[in-house]
Formats: structure tokens, sequence, C-alpha cells
């Protein structure tokens, strides 16, 4: 019988607690866990040919990944964050406005809008690397986020205004790589590249990635909790 996404996301959760490699904040459940490796991690990614070709990455808010948002910005690339809960689409930081040895600051959740600015969609650049945080992965790219979408969503949304297949990678540490049969939907979002505290491998992904937005599954609930929706029917119907 296949478990579902919530119950292998419970477990994750907690094998992290019983094993003692969460980090700050917690709890870890009902969020993308930080994790003890993260900077491991992280620069297993930066020695990624994808890394290193990028001039435009998009990385997700949450505190594991902090190391890769502040690195992208030391190596003179362009940062883009999606604000929380997608309410004001993305924060586009230029790595110029950023003064050296505060790209860590500049890279937070709560400091970003002072060093970026929300950039409108219309005026969102080509971006060539996306990194996402998950509560579980699969090595054949397969993806569990905590629940709420937003990782599937945004990829969908970058696609819907023109934005060609951009490579995924995603950090986890090792006990968040899992063999469970991850359920999968066709809107979810797959990793091409995983990197934890020990290795990094290519997932040779057979899975599809969201192409764009599949409107007949958005509610008129989250077209109001996520207005830049309505901005993008707008820009795509224009």
């Amino acid at each position: 019988m296949t478990e579902t996404k919530q119950t292998i996301r419970e477990r994750v959760w907690d094998t992290m607690e019983q094993e003692k490699v969460g980090r700050f904040p917690f709890p870890l459940r009902g969020r993308i866990p930080n994790f003890k490796g993260a900077e491991a991690a992280a620069r297993h990614v930066f020695e990624l040919e994808v890394y290193k070709e990028a001039k435009v990455v998009k990385v997700n808010p949450d505190s594991p990944q902090l190391p890769i948002r502040a690195q992208v910005l030391k190596d003179g690339k362009t940062l883009l964050i999606p604000t929380p809960r997608l309410k004001d689409g993305f924060v586009r930081i230029d790595p110029a406005a950023v003064p050296p040895g505060e790209e860590k600051k500049a890279a937070s959740l709560k400091h970003m809008n002072s060093y970026g600015q929300v950039v409108p969609l219309k005026d969102l650049p080509r971006i060539d690397l996306l990194v996402v945080g998950s509560v579980a992965l699969h090595r054949d790219g397969r993806r569990l986020g905590k629940g709420a979408g937003f990782a599937d969503r945004e990829y969908a949304i970058l696609r819907e205004l023109g934005n060609p297949e951009i490579p995924v990678v995603g950090t986890v540490n090792s006990v968040q790589l899992v063999e469970d049969d991850i359920p999968r939907d066709q809107y979810d979002l797959t990793a091409d590249y995983i990197a934890t505290e020990k290795e990094c491998f290519a997932t040779r992904s057979p899975y599809d990635k969201p192409s764009g937005i599949d409107w007949t599954r958005v509610t008129d609930e989250e077209m109001e909790a996520m207005p830049v929706l309505e901005e993008i029917r707008r820009i795509t119907k224009a």
C-alpha cells in the first residue's frame, strides 16, 4: 500500500528529531526543516556546472538554503527570492547593491527587502537555476515540500511567463533521502540534482516538470491569497 505524502513527511520530521540532525528554527515539523550539514550540502551545489554557469538564481527563503543565497551574491550572481506565501511575487537582489561582507544579511528573509526590491512579474529576468528546500527527496527526483505547494506553483508561474525549463537543485540532510514510493501529481516539481552533506548527484528524473499553470486547479481562495496569479492572468492573456 502506497503511503500518503503527509505520512512520509511526518516520518522524516520524526527521524530528524530522533537523530538530532535538525537545527533552529524549531519545531522542524510543519516547515522546510533546517539541518546540520546545510553548509556542506551548499558547497556541493557550488561545484555543479549548472551553478557555475548561472547568472540568475532563484532560491527559496527557508533557513537551510541561506548559505546558498549568500554565496549567490558573493559570486556576483543575481538572486531572486520568493516573498512569503508568494504574496508579492519575487524580490530581486543585485549583487552590486550588497557591500562586501553583508551577503548573508542581505540574503536573509528579515533583510532581503532592504537590499533588494520586489520586481514586477513582467520584468523578471530569465532564471538559469532554481534551488528548492524539501522535507523529503527520492533519488529519482521526486520531492515533498511542507505541503503548501509553493515551490510547484512558483516553477509553474515562471514557465507560464515564458521562462525556458529550469534545472532544479534540492539540498537536504541525508536522512531526508527516502526510498518510499512518493505519490506524485502532474503539477509536482522534481529535482534534477540533489546535494546532501555527504554527496551530490544527478537524479536523471523521468518525470516532467510543470510547463505552466493549470488554471482549472486554481481556486478562488488561491487567487485571493496570491494576487500574483491575477497579475499573471492579465499578462499572459494580454
